[in-house]
């Protein structure tokens, strides 16, 4: 049942990418573009329509929002259009992640710091 749910959720992850391909496709009806892109916005932005930590109403959204309406988008798709989208999600979620990236954000962070401790103790 675990593996069940893990691939329920890969799943969800490609089509969300594959969303947001298709809301910067011009092949995409416009109608679905539009679609599109409000799913996406809202499965890949941190804030929730319901905040998580409200109980059991908080993971709601993620658990049935978000799927319907991916689920109600890739309707308005042609299906050889969102298979094409969602055979470019799978090559971009497979990627390798970038450690250089991820340290280039975190010492653009930490500088970011510095100089604010810097900042305030020069104030004082």
């Amino acid at each position: 049942m675990l593996e069940a749910a893990k691939r329920w959720a890969l799943l969800l992850k490609r089509d969300v990418v594959a969303l947001y391909l298709a809301a910067r496709s011009p092949l995409t009806p416009w109608f679905a573009r539009v679609a599109a892109a409000c799913v996406a916005a809202y499965a890949l932005s941190p804030v929730d329509l319901i905040p998580d930590f409200v109980p059991v109403l908080g993971y709601l959204d993620d658990l049935l929002i978000v799927p319907l309406g991916i689920w109600l988008v890739i309707g308005m798709i042609p299906p050889e259009l969102m298979a094409r989208f969602r055979a470019e999600a799978t090559e971009i979620t497979a990627r390798p992640r970038s450690m250089a990236g991820l340290a280039f954000v975190i010492v653009v962070w930490l500088a970011a710091l510095a100089l604010v401790g810097w900042w305030l103790l020069r104030r004082e």
